[in-house]
């Protein structure tokens, strides 16, 4: 409850310092941007719905799911509308400052500078959106937006929380298609890796990564370590672990409008997320490697035995590999016998 009322603090606050960049902002008139994407034609501008919806559930990820201090939950979504020359973050590129701070502790405040400082300098950021945390792995977030021709791309973040610097998110996805705009857009998301913090878990420690590596996506064998926590060999494709959905709306005279609050309702999966998340991914046992042999114990003349053991790292679940024998005999000769 504790962690939940502090991610919430987190979102309203962020929410104020995004209110006060737009009313900034507003003041700046975008400039044509020279590049060599296709131009969109579209005469109007556009009004989109976005509803994220986390499908991050136990039954799908089942490999030390956070379960408490905190539970598996979503920070705030903060996105942004912008030119084609202009990315938020790049898979194979190193993060930046502020997409460092957000992916590891959820702090916005450097990469609202970030954009900030764009906008002004070749004015390629058109406008910031931004969706409230969801305290669960299986929530949803919804927002509203606007987009124009020479601003038609959306790109956002959100952070898995806990991770160490593990995020989703959609890079420079483009809602114009000629001289229209796409009436919806559905992608399924997958977890990214900042290259920032060097932990396999979702409750590593912090253990920055020097030099810094760049954005990779996390798959079901990379990082290729039994330790990962989205280690699953048996897996060819890690299920989706969020998906957003964008639908064009009727426009209003709004800019932009404030992020619809978490309520009853978009909290729980509805329609087909309820089958998402019926996916149930495997997880063998794992156990440690064998104790060293134990004494070779019997009478003196009679052949002894002795006796190892080992434990379990990783309990089966969704009828992964059983567990094998803890313990292990085998027969021997007594040393030093009298």
């Amino acid at each position: 409850m504790v962690t939940t009322r502090i991610i919430l603090s987190t979102a309203e606050a962020l929410f104020h310092l995004i209110v006060m960049l737009l009313t900034l902002g507003r003041g700046v008139h975008s400039m044509p941007v020279t590049t060599d994407v296709p131009m969109c034609t579209a005469s109007d501008t556009a009004q989109y719905s976005l509803t994220f919806t986390g499908k991050w559930t136990m039954a799908a990820f089942p490999k030390q799911y956070p379960v408490y201090r905190p539970p598996a939950q979503w920070s705030n979504l903060i996105g942004l509308t912008h030119s084609s020359d202009y990315h938020m973050w790049q898979r194979n590129d190193f993060a930046s400052n502020g997409v460092r701070e957000f992916a590891e502790k959820g702090e916005a405040w450097t990469l609202m500078k970030e954009v900030e400082a764009a906008g002004k300098r070749i004015q390629s950021v058109y406008g910031i959106l931004s969706a409230p945390a969801v305290a669960g792995g299986t929530g949803q977030m919804s927002t509203e937006f606007e987009v124009f021709a020479r601003h038609s791309y959306l790109s956002f973040i959100a952070r898995i929380v806990p991770s160490p610097d593990w995020f989703v998110g959609v890079d420079s996805v483009d809602l114009c298609d000629g001289d229209h705009w796409k009436e919806n857009a559905s992608m399924e998301l997958f977890p990214y890796d900042a290259g920032t913090d060097s932990g396999f878990t979702f409750s590593s420690p912090n253990f920055e990564t020097i030099p810094q590596d760049k954005i990779t996506q996390i798959t079901s064998s990379s990082p290729s370590h039994p330790a990962n926590s989205f280690y699953y060999p048996r897996l060819k494709h890690l299920p989706p672990i969020a998906k957003v959905t964008l639908t064009k709306v009727n426009k209003t005279n709004q800019i932009i409008s404030l992020p619809l609050q978490p309520t009853q309702s978009n909290q729980l999966p509805t329609g087909n997320d309820i089958e998402d998340t019926l996916i149930n991914t495997p997880l063998d046992c794992e156990m440690s490697v064998w104790s060293p042999w134990g004494l070779c114990k019997g009478k003196c003349g009679d052949s002894g035995v002795q006796h190892r053991t080992r434990y379990i790292l990783m309990h089966p679940a969704n009828n992964g590999s059983p567990c094998p024998l803890l313990e292990e005999e085998r027969k021997c000769v007594q040393d030093n016998c009298l």
